[in-house]
């Protein structure tokens, strides 16, 4: 799956268990509006259904359901990009400036903690980097 859409499925489905739910659907209908008008209006009652799974999902506890509910945002993300291509930057503003924001910080997307343990002996070396790395030995 396009690390894009999952990451916008799974902004949007997290952010419909926020006091943000308003500000997250406004911006998918936004996008639909924008790429697919006829289907807008279908899009913000489908969100409305979401948030309501979604607050059901967490009161119950049912990581489950709410998994499924990303699954389902994906397919219909992954149908918008494949019916306009184009529409990949535009999804990823929306995801970066609309979305993200109304996330708990945990659950930003790219939010993740790393932790490496190197033990190195003798005559060892050890190479660690967290992006691009280039070493000139002479």
């Amino acid at each position: 799956m396009d690390p894009l859409v999952l990451a916008a499925a799974t902004a949007v489905v997290t952010a419909m268990a926020t006091e943000g739910w308003q500000q997250a659907r406004n911006a998918v209908v936004a996008l639909w509006r924008r790429a697919r008008p006829e289907r807008a209006e279908v899009i913000a009652a489908e969100l409305e259904e979401t948030h309501a799974e979604v607050v059901a999902a967490r009161r119950a506890g049912d990581g489950q359901a709410e998994q499924d509910l990303v699954g389902d945002w994906q397919r219909k993300l992954r149908r918008l990009l494949d019916a306009d291509p184009g529409l990949g930057d535009e999804l990823r503003r929306v995801l970066d400036e609309e979305l993200a924001p109304l996330l708990p910080p945990d659950r930003q997307p790219g939010a993740h903690n790393v932790t490496i343990t190197v033990t190195v002996s003798g005559q060892g070396r050890a190479n660690i980097a967290a992006r691009d790395q280039h070493i000139t030995e002479r």
